[in-house]
């Protein structure tokens, strides 16, 4: 078995454009002042990094490196969430997504795509240039819309959604491959691949290919009331990363997995800071021990209620105080009587 590594702390929350939150140099003092040992870095924010830059120059990525690692830090892994939505997008949603592209392809769906599509294959080469191996991105979705269908769904459509993401994803994954690299899909509302099923749609017309594995949230499960130990029994060869996340099911008379379109505070389930919420840490991380999880325990902050410093001052310890030191030999090794193939037999009965 191995020790989780961490804790690490996604960065993407906290970036701002006021000290320490505004240069990697100083967002990662502040983590490590925390007890933080790992950052993971959106590739998107160019207050952090120059993704491009990562991908063809391996001079360049030394040096992001080695800053990290001068203030007591690793990188844990490369994020390409906002660009990995934009692999597939459906029309009714194009102008919220805009928002998440540069402005040289907004209002040009085919740009934009093509744009997310070379800017994953930059994060794989990026990746390996800085000696990572998981890589933490969304899905996209062409069938979201869908999902809880009036009129009914026409026969076939599901499946034709799921051949598309996959046409769209296939090059990207053979380049995670020629790299070394694992895609780290996060389970997310909003994208196509939302849950087990779901993942394993994609999966199959992917052909089960060895890169396209899972960022495990279980925040995302509370509020689709999934169970989301049992996940990890079904997909634990699959999951290469983990982000530490909080959240809570309160449903009422009035509303409950929908939200009855209320804010996040209103909402019947909704995001918590480490240990205000619902979720079983303890059972995850005895099941990613048992299971010999070899990735980063990282602190995604996102709440309702609770001011992010304050969440990521008290994540550090909590996650460091959840991951297991696994231990190297047996509780009741002490009474071991020593064995070998005649003994065993003597014991069977067969001599």
């Amino acid at each position: 078995m191995t020790t989780l590594k961490g804790p690490g702390i996604f960065l993407a929350q906290f970036l701002g454009d006021t000290a320490p939150f505004n240069s990697l140099e100083s967002i990662c003092e502040w983590a490590a002042s925390l007890g933080f040992v790992g950052v993971q870095i959106p590739s998107w924010d160019p207050r952090c990094i120059d993704l491009q830059k990562a991908a063809e120059s391996k001079t360049y990525a030394d040096e992001i490196k080695g800053l990290v690692n001068s203030k007591g830090l690793q990188i844990t892994e490369l994020s390409t969430h906002l660009q990995g939505q934009l692999v597939a997008v459906h029309p009714a949603y194009d102008a919220l997504f805009d928002g998440f592209a540069p402005d040289g392809v907004k209002g040009d769906s085919k740009a934009r795509q093509e744009w997310a599509v070379q800017q994953l294959k930059y994060a794989a080469k990026a990746s390996q240039n800085f000696g990572l191996n998981a890589h933490a991105t969304f899905s996209g979705a062409l069938l979201w819309q869908t999902v809880y269908p009036w009129p009914q769904r026409p026969a076939g459509l599901v499946e034709e959604g799921f051949k598309e993401l996959a046409r769209r994803w296939k090059p990207i994954l053979d380049e995670f491959d020629r790299c070394g690299v694992d895609v780290c899909y996060e389970i997310h509302p909003g994208e196509d691949l939302h849950d087990g099923e779901t993942y394993e749609m994609f999966l199959k017309e992917v052909n089960n290919h060895p890169r396209a594995c899972l960022l495990y949230d279980p925040s995302h499960f509370v509020l689709q009331c999934l169970n989301y130990l049992e996940y990890i029994d079904f997909y634990h060869e699959r999951i290469r990363a983990f982000h530490v996340k909080d959240a809570e099911f309160n449903p009422t008379g009035k509303q409950g997995v929908y939200g009855g379109y209320q804010g996040w505070v209103q909402r019947a389930g909704r995001f918590r800071s480490l240990g205000d919420g619902q979720v079983d840490f303890k059972g995850i991380f005895s099941k990613l021990a048992q299971y010999d999880f070899k990735g980063w325990a990282v602190l995604e902050w996102e709440c309702a209620l609770k001011h992010p410093e304050d969440g990521a001052r008290e994540g550090a310890p909590f996650i460091k105080d959840h991951i297991i030191h696994v231990t190297e030999r047996a509780f009741d090794d002490f009474a071991g009587s020593g064995a070998d193939t005649d003994f065993n037999r003597r014991v069977l009965g067969l001599q």
